[in-house]
């Protein structure tokens, strides 16, 4: 499923893995156990999960080898850390809109795509708002 929404395959694993993984996280060595891949491929994807900050690496004293972990809040933390992004998003596609001066559909293109970023970027504390509310009040 995350391949499909654009995820790169290895990184996805890793993410599913790292759901699972126990209170401490794991190694790149067990990572790369449970996948059934060796380290490099572990190292890869850790190492773009971690630029998307849904990964945390762990150093433990007396430890040689690092952990990793899912990031607390991963998906709360990206959806609203992209938030600003949107509208600043919509400003870029207004002006590539602009710029097409002779062409009616890829200004109505790009101006249809700046309004839902900008819709976008209006909901956004709306809906974390609804979620933190929802959450408040779910079993846990």
């Amino acid at each position: 499923m995350m391949t499909a929404a654009g995820m790169p395959r290895m990184p996805a694993r890793t993410l599913m893995a790292l759901i699972a993984a126990p209170a401490g996280g794991y190694t790149a060595a067990e990572l790369g156990d449970r996948l059934g891949v060796s380290a490099a491929a572990v190292s890869g994807a850790v190492r773009y999960l971690q630029t998307l900050r849904m990964v945390h690496r762990m150093s433990r004293a007396g430890d040689r080898r690092d952990r990793y972990e899912l990031a607390h809040d991963v998906w709360y933390g990206v959806m609203t850390s992209n938030a600003p992004l949107y509208d600043r998003l919509a400003g870029f596609i207004e002006r590539i809109g602009d710029e097409q001066e002779d062409d009616p559909d890829a200004r109505a293109r790009a101006a249809d795509m700046a309004a839902f970023f900008r819709f976008m970027s209006a909901r956004m504390p709306q809906l974390v708002d609804e979620w933190e509310a929802q959450r408040a009040h779910r079993p846990r």
